[in-house]
This record gives C-alpha cells, structure tokens and sequence, in this order.
C-alpha cells in the first residue's frame, strides 16, 4: 500500500497514527529512510515531552544528570518518549548514553521491567530493562517508587488514578529538597493518572507538571494565584512537522531534526510564562509557535542535507540562524525563514465575505 501511495503521489507525507506497539515501532523502523515518514505516537509524543521535560530541567532546582525518571506503562508512547529524553541528555548535557539510559526505570503491568525478571520481554522494551538490580523485583508502584527513589514520574499507562493521593504525596516526601516532576500524560481524562488539582496539593504546590489530556487552572488557597497546568499534546508539533515536510521536502525526518523541533518548542515561552513556572506555551499562541518551530524544522532539515526544495535550501543558507550544526541542533531559526513560513500558513476565512473573496 504505502509503495503504491508514494508511486502515486510522490510528495506524499505519510504520519502513522494509532497503530499498536509492536507495528508502530516496526513500520517506522521499515519505512523511515524509504520514504516521507512520521509516527506521531513515538516521534511526535516524544517530542513534545522532551521539551516540557527540558523546561521542567530548567526549574527542577537538580541537575539533569541527578535525575531518575520512572516511567508507568510501556507501549511506544512511553517508550518512544524515554529515547527522545535520552537523546536529550545525550546531546545537550553530554551524558554518555549508556549513563544516560541508566536514569530511566519502566513499570508495566508486571512491575520493574528488569532483565531478569522471568518472562520474555517484548523487543521494544529490552533497551531499557534494568541489569543492575540484583535479586530486587519490584511488582508494583509502590515497590518501584522505594527502589528507585524517582525525581520524576511520567505516566503513559491509561490507568486512571495511577498517581494516587500516596504515590503523590510520597513523591513530594523523595523531593523536599527540589520540584517534582510529574507528567501523567495518558488521555483521556478518564484514563489520567491523576489530576493538576491532586497534584498541586499533594506536593505543596510545588510540582512542575504536565498532562496529555486538558485539565482546568488550580487557584491556591488563600491567595490570587493562579497556576495554568502544562499540557503536553502533539498538537503542538505535528502541524509544524507535517508544513515544515510539505515546505522543504526532506527525504527523511530524522532523530535529529525530531530533537530540533523538540529545543524549538521549549524555546517558543513568552518570559512571562517562564516566570510563572510554565513549561509549555500558552494555546492561544499556536499559530505564532507553530510558525516558529516550522521554521526551526526547515533549518535543520537543511543543515542535515535533508532538505529537496532549492528554494528553502538557499533561504536557510542566506540567512543562517545560529552556529548550530546537523549534530548539535539547537532549534534556531532565522527572521527570513520565519517570515516566508508563516506566509504560507493556511488560515480559515473569518466570513463569508473574506471566502468569497479569497475565492
């Protein structure tokens, strides 16, 4: 089928959705060097929870390379999630990745997934199953949480309330001495692991937070301050991914530039909302971040010699962003490029008398 596709539409830009753990992570290793390619559930959540997650870093008050992240549930969101931060501390914090997947522990359904735990695991978990565990087999939460003492948990289980009252308040306990993070990004609501509320009074206020589904702005007690939680939704990367692919014709979307656009979106904060502890920009900001992190794409689809359109070949080298480089991306832009991105955003018609006249 996708043969038959890319013959019949040769510029075809195909993003693979929904699919279960074992084909996603099959097809998009078959498929990416062979044609236009995306996954959305691995590359695309990964993305926009590396650059909450670098935001958090930055307000965590604890380096990243002290960070020990428990990750709850295990499918390719989860996972492809995992190697996006591992990339990050790889190539921002010069980490050796084998120290770097060291930070990471995995809860399933079985507990710690560990090497040695006694049952086969699937392919896409054997990266990270722990070989320094000993005799230890952590079967639930709880025990993880014990055993690995986390600064972070991120949640990707569709198990709702997985983030209960104690496993909140016990991850407010392990971090006295700097902020939480806590991402349940499951979703819907219904499937959330726990909410912005709960989270916000179970760790003092303290948490810097993220959730893949909405959840409504928290007003501390006693006071007028307000808290607007994060909300790490794709929404916020495929669009630019799938503009800035159409725009500048890549022949492939590579780890690399899926990093880029990541630093572009952690870059795209206003200072007021980097005051106020935020960690992704406000949605009614979308279509100017969009712009930016498009133009962010096409430069390093550029610096990659990725890029097929000459027109965006020559824009980017004319007017080269920063002293970035294809193997250290920084997510930088420049004006030029930006300008002639967001002229070739579409925008819906206002009335029926601007239709009529676009018409």
């Amino acid at each position: 089928v996708l043969n038959g596709l890319t013959r019949a539409f040769p510029e075809i830009f195909v993003q693979f959705e929904d699919f279960n753990t074992p084909h996603a992570f099959g097809l998009l290793d078959q498929w990416r060097n062979k044609i236009l390619c995306f996954n959305d559930d691995i590359q695309g959540t990964g993305s926009v929870i590396l650059s909450g997650f670098i935001n958090a870093i930055r307000l965590a008050g604890i380096p990243a390379r002290d960070q020990r992240i428990l990750f709850v549930g295990a499918g390719s969101a989860g996972v492809g999630v995992a190697k996006q931060l591992v990339d990050y501390l790889v190539i921002d914090h010069k980490i050796p990745e084998e120290q770097a997947k060291a930070m990471f522990w995995f809860v399933d359904s079985r507990g710690v997934i560990n090497a040695n735990r006694g049952d086969k695991l699937a392919d896409h978990k054997i990266y990270f199953a722990r070989h320094d565990n000993g005799d230890v087999q952590c079967k639930n939460l709880e025990e993880a949480m014990e055993f690995v003492k986390p600064t972070a948990m991120i949640g990707l289980s569709t198990i709702y309330k997985a983030f209960n009252e104690k496993i909140l308040k016990r991850m407010d306990e392990l971090n006295k001495n700097n902020r939480p993070i806590i991402f349940p990004l499951s979703n819907p609501q219904t499937k959330a692991e726990c909410t912005f509320e709960e989270a916000m009074v179970a760790t003092n206020n303290r948490v810097l937070f993220a959730s893949g589904t909405a959840f409504p702005s928290y007003t501390i007690p006693g006071t007028d301050d307000t808290r607007v939680p994060g909300q790490g939704n794709n929404m916020y990367v495929f669009p630019p991914i799938g503009l800035g692919a159409k725009l500048a014709k890549p022949t492939s979307i590579s780890d690399k530039t899926i990093f880029a656009v990541s630093v572009a979106l952690s870059n795209t904060l206003t200072e007021e909302e980097v005051a106020r502890g935020e960690l992704y920009p406000r949605i009614e900001r979308i279509r100017e971040t969009s712009a930016q992190i498009t133009a962010a794409f096409i430069h390093q689809v550029v610096r990659e010699g990725l890029a097929k359109d000459q027109y965006w070949v020559d824009l980017v080298k004319a007017n080269p962003a920063s002293s970035a480089t294809s193997e250290i991306p920084d997510g930088s832009y420049s004006k030029a490029v930006l300008e002639e991105v967001t002229k070739r955003m579409w925008a819906p018609a206002q009335s029926a008398e601007q239709l009529e006249t676009k018409l």
